[in-house]
């Protein structure tokens, strides 16, 4: 196989817009109602002397990355602009040539390192890089004139190619041959997220927003026809059940099979907590259903335990994934260690990560007989454009058969951008895209993402944002 290419980099802007959610959203100790959306706009130079623009967008969540109570959300967004720019920095002071890989591997300690001199955590460190690789991988796939899954698929940024920076996680591995197995589908099963304050029925709404789009769960599903769902709980266990008692009645009205994953978001302080979470939901009569449907348990105990608690007796129950710890390359195999047996990909932890990720699943399973370790597909409200069509295009190159999507959900579609930008992704996106309700959105039917419109030159877009409607980050 052919070596990677090497690019230097010109240029990397920072912007970002403000998202106003028509609904409001808890998870963990933060119900959120609007936040800004990062995008990062960068210019290449190749080999040739060409210059290729790339882009990469992602929301910037507070209470995540970070969930210091003392610290409000405008001081999380600061957070995540500067984690933006101690990355842009880094990756234009050093103006030699490498791969796209290589551009992220020789980085990746010294980031972590200058954010943990401002007091950063690992987690929000890699926020910084995680959109910068995007648009990097972008504007290579757009040199190159390939889609994101050829490009992957050909290994064209040199994942664990040695003439980039060599990172001892990714040793080991035959990237490119793992790539190269890899069968991205044309649609995919979107999870909906019922979140901590969502709305179950009509009798739940005390403060209704009377858009025309779905408000309840019951709404959703009538809408949108989902199978899969994603469960908020709380730690408080009479409370999570009476909820899950609640959710069960909504969900039990389908005829056919539904699924389910569990996310305690790090509000359980030990696993003995969560274990008797799930022997109250395996005694609950009306919970039968559900607890059958169960698939996975999503990081349930708060991070500063997490990677010390042994979670092999919940995982005899349900598996269980790490999510807000894993904030480093190595996190997932110290998570093993402790009964781990998945992991989330996100978008904004990093699409190296996630490959890694994928590659480790697949050898652990392969050692232990069957399909034991395994990615699950997570939502950080994306948002539709460009942070949902890569997370999407990421996920189902890994083989993810359902992602959870919630961003379309809490905010009112594309309606706060120019019109242009909108009638741009629909007319490059049809499948994935409908107007409705005044605005351009995700059309979801039978529960499902149609995204063979993601397979275009470039990283899963044939359209770009508007960065003139945008304000730069200083």
């Amino acid at each position: 196989m052919a070596a990677a290419p090497t690019f230097a980099i010109a240029e990397i802007g920072l912007y970002e817009r403000p998202v106003q959610l028509r609904l409001p959203f808890r998870f963990g100790v933060v119900t959120l109602t609007a936040c800004p959306q990062a995008f990062v706009r960068v210019v290449i130079r190749t080999a040739d002397g060409r210059s290729i623009a790339g882009s990469a967008a992602e929301m910037m969540a507070p209470k995540w990355f970070d969930k210091n109570l003392a610290l409000s959300n405008e001081q999380n967004f600061e957070q995540l602009r500067d984690v933006l720019r101690i990355a842009r920095s880094a990756y234009l002071v050093d103006a030699v040539p490498a791969t796209a890989f290589g551009h992220f591997a020789r980085h990746y300690d010294s980031h972590l390192l200058a954010c943990a001199a401002q007091g950063y955590n690992p987690l929000l460190a890699n926020y910084g890089p995680a959109l910068i690789d995007r648009a990097l991988l972008d504007a290579l796939c757009r040199a190159h004139g390939s889609s994101f899954y050829t490009a992957m698929q050909r290994n064209l940024p040199g994942v664990g190619d040695p003439q980039g920076a060599r990172r001892p996680e990714f040793a080991g591995f035959d990237f490119s041959a793992f790539l190269a197995r890899l069968k991205p589908a044309t649609s995919i099963e979107a999870r909906h997220t019922v979140g901590l304050v969502d709305a179950i029925t009509a009798a739940d709404l005390r403060d209704p927003v009377n858009d025309g789009l779905p408000e309840t769960l019951e709404d959703v599903i009538a809408r949108y026809g989902h199978r899969y769902f994603k469960l908020k709980v709380g730690g408080q266990i009479d409370a999570d059940i009476a909820r899950l008692t609640q959710i069960a009645d909504v969900l039990d009205r389908a005829s056919s099979s539904y699924f389910a994953s569990l996310d305690g978001n790090e509000q359980y302080e030990s696993a003995h907590g969560v274990a008797e979470l799930l022997a109250r939901i395996t005694s609950t009569p009306a919970l039968r259903r559900l607890h059958d449907s169960i698939l996975f348990i999503e990081q349930p105990i708060n991070r500063k335990q997490a990677l010390q608690a042994d979670v092999k007796s919940l995982a005899a129950y349900r598996p269980v994934i790490i999510d807000e710890s894993d904030a480093e390359l190595s996190t997932f195999e110290q998570a093993r260690e402790r009964g781990y047996t998945g992991v989330s990909s996100k978008t904004c932890k990093g699409l190296y990560k996630s490959i890694l990720n994928a590659a480790r699943c697949a050898k652990w399973s392969a050692e232990a007989g069957g399909k034991r370790y395994f990615l699950s597909a997570e939502d950080l409200t994306t948002q539709a454009g460009l942070a949902v069509q890569q997370d999407l295009a990421l996920v189902n190159l890994l083989g993810i058969t359902h992602v959870e999507r919630n961003g379309h959900h809490y905010v009112n579609g594309m309606a706060a951008l120019p019109e242009t930008e909108q009638r741009a992704f629909l007319a490059a996106h049809p499948d994935l895209y409908e107007r409705s309700h005044g605005a351009v959105r995700l059309k979801i039917h039978q529960g499902r993402l149609a995204i063979a419109s993601l397979d275009c030159a470039g990283y899963a877009s044939a359209a770009q944002p508007d960065f003139n409607a945008m304000q730069a980050i200083a």
